[in-house]
């Protein structure tokens, strides 16, 4: 008996994270809010690579280690690929191990934030404030001298070298 109550509990736990997006109040599209560029699907469709749909308007992720921008180190700026907004200075990105590119910092009035309680977690999403694209999350175990961590999608940004 308590080996299938095992099995049922586990069942009930991977369920759950699986549904957690859709209980949390996260919308599957974008986030919430009114932003500057509105789009339908199928315009963001037309303009955005399947990868680049999942990640900005389904909020997804990519795996690590995919994105080159990874270990982009020139000196340029990081835009929203959805809109062209630039987003992040090279001045501010660093390696930090992830897989994905990190910042420390955005670049004044280019982001916005939600509260994402996916994967029975509750996370800070970035968004960009002008389409509303899904970027990654921040947390706070980055460097000086904000000890802010933008972990990015790379392929939410496109790079753009000075």
């Amino acid at each position: 008996m308590k080996k299938r109550y095992f099995l049922q509990a586990g069942i009930a736990a991977i369920a759950g994270v699986g549904l957690s997006r859709y209980l949390s109040g996260v919308g599957t599209a974008t986030a919430k809010g009114n932003f500057e560029i509105s789009k339908t699907e199928a315009e963001w469709r037309k303009i955005l690579t399947p990868d680049q749909f999942y990640v900005l308007r389904q909020h997804g992720t990519e795996r690590p280690s995919t994105s080159p921008l990874d270990k982009q180190s020139g000196k340029g700026a990081y835009a929203c690929a959805g809109c062209n907004l630039p987003l992040f200075s090279s001045t501010t990105k660093f390696d930090s191990g992830t897989g994905w590119p990190s910042f420390y910092a955005p670049i004044k009035d280019a982001i916005a934030t939600t509260i994402d309680k996916s994967l029975l977690m509750t996370r800070t999403e970035v968004h960009c404030r002008r389409c509303g694209g899904h970027l990654g999350h921040v947390f706070d175990d980055g460097p000086p001298p904000t000890g802010k961590r933008y972990c990015m999608n790379g392929v939410a940004l496109k790079f753009t070298q000075d």
